[in-house]
């Protein structure tokens, strides 16, 4: 407890809290986020084609994703916001997850939606709550509209596969989605 106090009070703390949430950082990381969802959409349907009775689904969200991603990219333009250093790698990343899914059938591809957009909808949740103050209402705005369709997405996915399918899976994929936020939000 004591330790705890400690961390909490070091020197620029009070500089950092009066800042606000990073806005620089929230972009950053909700870009690299919808461009991992685009290539797993990708991925997946590159895998299934138009065989597989999910694949309207997935194109839709596909579709979504990439509004998502344009909206991100178009943002962090005007702004002057970095990307991640780690883009070719969630190129790569993205993909094959969504591939090595759809590979498994098209109930191992939506329960990797489950486990990607369970992890999105709390990552967009805890930036709602922070940009509620209207810090960036234009990102808020953002952030409020693409997390209902990430939550649309959760549960397209979770009536074909089932919440909890793949648990295994389901959570070393969100563990990397979450080590992969950690990462974009600074690198």
């Amino acid at each position: 407890m004591e330790a705890e106090s400690r961390v909490r009070h070091l020197p620029g703390d009070a500089k950092l809290e009066a800042r606000g949430p990073d806005i620089a950082a929230m972009i950053r990381v909700n870009q690299a986020g919808e461009y991992g969802a685009a290539r797993i959409y990708a991925g997946q349907l590159a895998v299934m084609g138009t065989r597989s009775r999910v694949s309207g689904e997935i194109r839709h969200m596909a579709a979504q994703e990439q509004r998502h991603l344009d909206g991100f990219d178009a943002l962090m333009l005007r702004r002057g916001v970095r990307p991640t250093l780690f883009a070719p790698l969630w190129h790569i990343a993205g993909y094959a997850l969504g591939a090595a899914t759809a590979l498994l059938g098209p109930k191992s591809a939506m329960a990797a939606t489950v486990a990607v957009e369970t992890v999105i909808d709390e990552h967009y949740g805890a930036q709602e709550a922070a940009l509620a103050d209207g810090a960036d209402p234009e990102l808020a705005g953002m952030v409020k509209d693409y997390r209902a369709d990430e939550a649309e997405h959760r549960e397209t996915a979770a009536g074909h596969s089932g919440e909890n399918a793949f648990g295994l899976m389901q959570a070393v994929i969100r563990a990397g989605c979450r080590t992969a936020i950690k990462v974009a939000e600074k690198i």
